[in-house]
């Protein structure tokens, strides 16, 4: 029986102890609370989750697609992106030059949405107006 109140014992003083160790180490003082952004509207997708560049692709394909002064650019619906000429090149240009730095990811998500490839001459422009 004293090996039993024993135990017992010695098993009251582990959870005291293991009690006292874990509010300790819980959190230092001084010590700054984590804070989780919590998922936003699309525009403070930065590129870097997945995750919420998915979702607001999906809520833009539900949402009416917007445009930028650029419906002359339909007729190249579902070319290819290696198969545009200079003037064409030119034409897509002259959108994304004539548009605000903020608009340019939009845009993109425009064409996307509208299956219109950029053509591979801008597209490193695009992605680094995009990126900032």
């Amino acid at each position: 029986m004293s090996i039993f109140l024993i135990g017992i014992g010695a098993l009251f003083i582990l959870a005291i102890i293991a009690a006292i160790a874990t509010k300790f180490t819980k959190r230092k003082a001084g010590e700054p609370d984590i804070i989780m952004p919590t998922s936003g509207d699309c525009s403070s997708c930065d590129g870097t989750d997945d995750k919420c560049e998915q979702v607001c692709m999906m809520e833009a394909a539900t949402k009416d697609i917007e445009y930028y002064d650029d419906e002359e650019l339909d007729r190249f619906r579902g070319r290819p992106s290696d198969q545009y000429t200079d003037e064409e090149v030119e034409e897509f240009a002259t959108v994304l030059y004539t548009m605000q730095p903020h608009e340019v990811k939009g845009w993109n998500r425009s064409l996307i949405l509208r299956e219109i490839n950029l053509p591979d001459q801008i597209k490193d422009e695009v992605i680094t107006m995009i990126e900032g």
